[in-house]
């Protein structure tokens, strides 16, 4: 026995090291790009304030009271190895490889070694998986801790189950649905036929699944304590819950989540090469017909999916991909382990179905998506940074219109955009309502940096649908960036720098003297 389990830990320590190598030289070309988004506007900024005070409640920037144990992951990495992006992707790169060491060993345990293996590819090259192995954000990380802690219920451990599925929600607290989803799927079992309330194994108790919900229960109590509030501050929680509660948004974000888990960026490929083989019969090696997922599992794993679905569609301002990491890859393994049931070329499958997801991680999709969902991300970085450099070195002590992102890249420089910070005049986005606001502040500002702040295709889908304009316009805060040309018009100002790349593009525009700029400037309509 002592044998088997040092045998199983030697494989577990290898197969780590596999996944964070290959991982770690796929990710090579963006290891030192600075702070993105989501990353510079909260993650950093919480997890260094953790790191330079101690402190669990961030002060650089208001809580949104998610919990701390990402941060304080990073913040330890910080103090062995130093505060760098290239720590920080390193960091995360780790999480990832751990994670996909989870959902190796799930796929191995409910189907086999060569779904596994197959899941493992599909999942490491699915593009928003790829994309977010780096980024300092805790989905990823709350999703492979959902996946340890959904094994050690297949296996029935139920010490085991309870701490990863307790540290998952300490990750993200919507980690508490795959817990909830679990229980939920234990108490039907018992209306339900034998072959599907009982998987051949003891039964579980059902209350423990919940017994996640106790520590996110005390870091909510915890933050309360501290800043007043329990889910976070008022214009997180107005944007994130109440602003979502309305039932034809909710419609339109199931729609959407389920096109997250079922096709988004080219997942498509796979679901549908599985759903054309359920109609082929299994696949005999040797007269044994090759055996499925069981039944009990699939449905388990069905709830979870169903719950993240349902959940993410009523909450969360932003439909982000990213947040239906933990359901993704459960979708990914079933595909393959029917795939592999009943197609005798299956590797053949999984192997365009693999390019499909290569093609997406460089090439963007004819609709609109989040630039954080494939190496777009790694386009507008090297476009803000290059735009912001060339306006640092022009101008250090100008003041700058812009919106956010940029406004917080240009004043800290901690989340190495530029190296001092600069003065900032911030508009919320660069409509022609923003901007002929923001021409009404002329003398406060010397430059405008105005960046594309929506991927907007050429002959994006819908684009001529008028109703699914004016949804997204209404409840997911769509809107049209104008040109840098329309912009510096209405603003009076010179183009003196512009620079595009797939889609997105950054400029810097130099505001001129007031009667020339009052002359230039249009009448607002």
């Amino acid at each position: 026995m002592n044998c088997e389990t040092e045998s199983r830990r030697g494989s577990t320590a290898l197969l780590f090291t596999l996944f964070f190598i290959t991982l770690f030289a796929l990710h090579l070309p963006v290891l030192r790009l600075p702070y993105f988004w989501d990353e510079g506007g909260y993650y950093v900024p919480a997890a260094r304030d953790l790191w330079l005070t101690g402190s669990l409640i961030p002060h650089s920037t208001p809580s949104n009271a998610h919990p701390p144990l990402v941060m304080a992951y990073l913040a330890l990495a910080w103090k062995i190895f130093g505060y760098a992006p290239v720590v920080t992707r390193t960091a995360m790169l780790a999480v990832a490889a751990f994670s996909l060491l989870g959902l190796f060993r799930l796929a191995q345990r409910v189907a086999n070694t060569p779904v596994a293996i197959a899941t493992i590819i599909c999942t490491a090259i699915y593009p928003v998986f790829f994309s977010q192995s780096s980024l300092a954000h805790v989905d990823l990380a709350a999703a492979g801790l959902s996946w340890w802690g959904i094994l050690a219920y297949i296996e029935d451990r139920k010490l085991a189950m309870v701490t990863w599925l307790s540290l998952a929600a300490l990750a993200k607290e919507t980690a508490i649905l795959a817990a909830g989803a679990l229980s939920a799927w234990e108490l039907l079992r018992m209306f339900l036929k034998p072959e599907l309330s009982d998987a051949g194994e003891s039964r579980r108790p059902r209350f423990l699944l919940l017994a996640p919900l106790l520590p996110l229960a005390a870091w909510y109590a915890y933050h309360y304590h501290r800043t007043g509030f329990v889910f976070g501050n008022p214009e997180f929680f107005r944007y994130n819950v109440q602003a979502t509660v309305q039932p034809l948004r909710i419609l339109i974000a199931i729609f959407l989540r389920s096109w997250q888990v079922l096709a988004y960026l080219n997942l498509y490929f796979l679901t549908l090469a599985a759903l054309f083989a359920m109609f082929r019969s299994p696949v005999a090696d040797r007269g044994i017909e090759r055996k499925r997922i069981a039944l009990p599992v699939q449905i388990a794993f069905l709830s979870i999916i169903t719950a993240y679905v349902l959940a993410m569609a009523v909450i969360g301002g932003a439909v982000l991909a990213r947040y239906m990491l933990t359901a993704v890859p459960l979708v990914i393994m079933v595909s393959v382990s029917t795939i592999r049931r009943r197609v005798r070329l299956w590797p053949v499958v999984i192997a365009i179905v693999t390019f499909t997801f290569v093609v997406g991680i460089f090439v963007n999709p004819p609709y609109g998506f989040s630039v954080e969902d494939n190496l777009a991300y790694r386009d507008y970085i090297r476009l803000h940074q290059a735009a912001e450099t060339y306006l640092e070195t022009r101008a250090p002590m100008a003041r700058v219109l812009t919106a956010w992102p940029a406004s917080s890249e240009l004043t800290t420089p901690e989340l190495g955009f530029n190296t001092r910070p600069m003065k900032v005049v911030r508009i919320e986005n660069f409509t022609a309502e923003q901007l002929f606001a923001a021409a009404e502040l002329r003398p406060q500002f010397d430059y405008a940096l105005v960046f594309s702040t929506k991927y907007q295709p050429p002959n994006a889908w819908f684009a001529h649908w008028n109703a699914w304009q004016r949804w997204k316009t209404e409840f997911f805060d769509y809107h049209r960036d104008l040109p840098p040309a329309a912009a510096a018009q209405i603003l009076g100002g010179e183009i003196i720098y512009e620079q595009h790349r797939k889609g997105q593009w950054i400029a810097v525009i130099e505001m001129t003297g007031i009667e020339e700029a009052q002359a230039r400037a249009p009448t607002r309509p």
